[in-house]
């Protein structure tokens, strides 16, 4: 993130412990859970990635 211009954290504590209960570790699917929560976050204009938008964007685009 530090190369893309980023001076801090994307996702919260809480958002990363969520990614790995839905993700139980996989690296795919890390990389899709937090691809898609980017996505979201930038068409929302959000700063950080916290774990209801986790939690939203599992429950809307993952399930």
């Amino acid at each position: 993130m530090v190369y893309a211009g980023a001076d801090h954290d994307i996702f919260s504590d809480n958002a990363v412990d969520e990614i790995f209960k839905f993700s139980s570790g996989a690296a795919r699917m890390v990389n899709k859970v937090c691809t898609h929560c980017l996505i979201y976050g930038a068409q929302n204009n959000r700063n950080i990635i916290d774990d209801h938008m986790v939690k939203f964007v599992v429950q809307g685009e993952l399930s």
